[in-house]
């Protein structure tokens, strides 16, 4: 059996603990209510924050780093991610498909204009914080999560022991694959993930990774609310 959470080591738990908390809020978004999609993504994004805050300067490989290469890469992937918009890359479709729509719950697509009201200024308030909460928040935490822990602990139960610099063909693809698989965009997530861990092992650092994240994030929501492309989120 695996050790209990208060066990764990503090290299371990710093990296975990943030982003659990964070998927778990993420899970109660619509459960709780009526409108309760927005208001608990504000929540979640302010608590996300503290997290960021509490962690970013404890961990030695976060620092952030935009590179021509980081803000490069961070637009190609959204151009990839907006690019591969086909049903059979789209989690619920594929579930839809195989008859097996039950064992995916999806909530409604979020679009708190169409909740509030066209123009309203909950709307703007809630997109505005979606957009900053996918950009300042969502990519730290996840990879951190990802690939500072993940990564590291497919090869190695002791993470530190890791560099953070090299390449195992066995947590690369897992670790894309499961990054993939959380994302309602599958296949453009697995490539999304593949893109982002290459940052990491190239400069052995989670910069360049996290800027990337934050670019791909901030171009995204600036196309869902430019096109009105609200399925992407």
């Amino acid at each position: 059996m695996g050790k209990p959470l208060f066990n764990l080591s503090y290299a371990t738990r710093i990296r975990v603990i943030p982003f659990v908390i964070f998927a778990g809020l993420t899970m109660l978004q619509g459960k709780l209510g009526a409108g309760s999609e927005y208001w608990l993504y504000l929540v979640k994004t302010l608590i996300g924050a503290c997290c960021v805050v509490y962690i970013w300067p404890r961990l030695q490989e976060c620092k952030l780093t935009f590179t021509p290469t980081a803000v490069a890469t961070g637009v190609l992937v959204f151009v990839i991610w907006v690019g591969l918009d086909w049903d059979w890359t789209r989690m619920p479709e594929v579930f839809n498909k195989l008859g097996l729509s039950k064992a995916y719950t999806t909530d409604t697509v979020w679009n708190p204009f169409a909740f509030f009201g066209g123009d309203s200024w909950l709307g703007w308030t809630f997109t505005i914080a979606r957009i900053l909460g996918s950009t300042i928040v969502v990519p730290p935490l996840e990879e951190v999560f990802y690939r500072s822990f993940l990564y590291r602990f497919f090869i190695h139960a002791e993470i530190e022991n890791v560099p953070l610099g090299r390449f195992h063909l066995g947590a690369f693809l897992f670790v894309s694959l499961v990054f993939g698989l959380a994302h309602r965009e599958w296949v453009a997530g697995i490539i999304c993930g593949m893109v982002y861990q290459w940052l990491v092992i190239r400069r052995g650092h989670l910069g360049e990774a996290v800027a990337a994240h934050a670019v791909t994030n901030f171009c995204l929501g600036l196309w869902v609310v430019w096109q009105g492309a609200w399925r992407f989120w």
